[in-house]
C-alpha cells in the first residue's frame, strides 16, 4: 500500500487525493467570492439569465466567448458590491481590469474578422 494512503483510499495514487483536497479548498475559496450570501451555483445561474436575454446571439463565436468571460467578471464585481463583500483574490478593481482586457480582446477579434 502506498505510504500516504488511508484506509478510506486504498487504491490509487496518493497524490490524487492530495490534489482533490487542494481543489476542494480552491472551490470553497472561489465560492466565498462568487456565491457569498447566495447559492453555490449563483454566478453560473445569474450569467445564464443574462445570456437568455439575447437568444439571437451565437454564443459559440470567439468574441461571444470573451463576452461570457467578461459577464462572469461583471457578475463577480456586482455581487461583491451588492453584498459589500471582500474578494480574497483579485478584488473589485481586478474584476474591472479583467473586463477591460476582455473588451480589448473582443476588439481584436472584431478587427480580425472584418
Amino acid at each position: 500500500m502506498p505510504e500516504n494512503s488511508t484506509s478510506q483510499h486504498k487504491h490509487g495514487h496518493p497524490s490524487f487525493y492530495k490534489f482533490t483536497k487542494e481543489l476542494e479548498q480552491l472551490h470553497s475559496e472561489k465560492n466565498f467570492v462568487y456565491a457569498h450570501g447566495g447559492g453555490p451555483l449563483g454566478n453560473f445561474k445569474r450569467v445564464s439569465q443574462i445570456m437568455k436575454l439575447y437568444p439571437g446571439i451565437d454564443w459559440t463565436l470567439p468574441e461571444m466567448v470573451a463576452e461570457v468571460y467578461s459577464l462572469k467578471q461583471l457578475d463577480a464585481y456586482l455581487w461583491l458590491k451588492a453584498k459589500d463583500h471582500k474578494d480574497k483574490f483579485d478584488g473589485r478593481k481586478g474584476r474591472l481590469r479583467d473586463r477591460a482586457v476582455y473588451a480589448l480582446i473582443q476588439m481584436c477579434i472584431e478587427q480580425e474578422s472584418g
